[in-house]
């Protein structure tokens, strides 16, 4: 069972679905990955571009890793209103489990900047009893 979260902030609803590779995962290894599709979508009056991106990645152990960057999977995409952006991409981990969250830098036609939230998010394994992080 797949699980969705979603924030809306600033005219932009963001809507996340991890999902375990098993395939890609070593356990014994202590490799972890899982893949998370994002929709973003412009419930706003206006064109919206996604300038960046930061992450809060904090695995089972309580390490935490922040990832920022230009874009997503090399876009700037620009949304227009009642439009949605989706991007499919991946983290890894050494822990079975782990948490992420972030936001997106928009800016609006008029230049205008502002912080779109990422939803928190679980990274858990299918089978494995859910902990709240």
């Amino acid at each position: 069972m797949r699980i969705m979260y979603q924030h809306e902030s600033g005219g932009v609803k963001i809507s996340v679905v991890p999902d375990y590779l098993e395939d890609e995962s070593e356990p014994e290894s202590g490799h972890y990955v899982w893949a998370y599709t994002v929709e973003i979508e412009n419930t706003g009056h206006e064109p919206v571009q996604l300038i960046a991106r930061k992450w809060v990645i904090t695995d089972a152990m309580g390490r935490t890793e922040h990832v920022q960057g230009l874009g997503v999977i090399g876009e700037q995409p620009v949304i227009e209103p009642g439009e949605r952006f989706r991007y499919t991409s991946g983290a890894p981990l050494t822990t079975p489990s782990g948490f992420m969250h972030g936001s997106y830098e928009m800016q609006r036609g008029d230049g205008e900047s502002f912080a779109a939230t990422i939803p928190g998010f679980s990274l858990d394994r299918p089978g494995d009893r859910v902990r709240l992080h």
